[in-house]
């Protein structure tokens, strides 16, 4: 596992996916912000390519995100795109709506950099947001990303068009305690 100041990273486990679907996925507008895909709903029992991890697969690295302190499950945070190459990718999390505002995606950014930049030498860490997703900017910003560049009217989401912000981070930038 992975540690930051108050969550894991771990492997996702089979018993994590019904909670993250039904938090996470079922929720029409929660999953229609994130995707970049409209919602559809899924069968109960079908293996679905957001939660069922591949072992194989090399470009994106799947884990649940959990609490230190009892180990309950919080969310879900992914490295993906991974460009060996240029050696970046980028990064994405979720929380369960109950944990949300308790500091968690500040410590899960912290991790995946960590992840991204030690474990995995990269050199570059981009995150692509909503501009109106306040907690994502503030949780990049607080890790040291830059915000690069908004993507105007660039999503479509329930009804609306809604612009994207690009925030990247290089190696040489990061700071391991960033977050505080």
């Amino acid at each position: 596992m992975l540690r930051g100041a108050k969550i894991g990273l771990r492997a996702r486990h089979e018993d994590d996916i019904p909670i993250l679907r039904a938090e996470l996925y079922d929720d029409v507008v929660n999953s229609a912000r994130a995707e970049g895909a409209p919602w559809r709903p899924m069968t109960p029992g079908s293996k679905d390519p957001r939660l069922v991890v591949d072992d194989k697969e090399q470009g994106r690295v799947p884990f649940s995100v959990v609490e230190l302190e009892g180990g309950t499950l919080v969310g879900t945070a992914t490295l993906w795109d991974i460009d060996t190459h240029h050696r970046s990718a980028h990064i994405g999390l979720g929380l369960l709506p109950a944990t949300r505002g308790k500091g968690y995606g500040s410590d899960v950014v912290a991790v995946l950099c960590h992840y991204g930049f030690v474990v995995r030498s990269l050199h570059r860490l981009q995150i692509e947001t909503l501009a109106d997703n306040f907690a994502m900017l503030r949780a990049a910003e607080r890790n040291g990303f830059t915000r690069e560049g908004q993507r105007r009217s660039s999503a479509w989401v329930m009804g609306e068009f809604l612009d994207e912000v690009i925030l990247g981070l290089l190696v040489q930038e990061w700071k391991p305690d960033a977050n505080g």
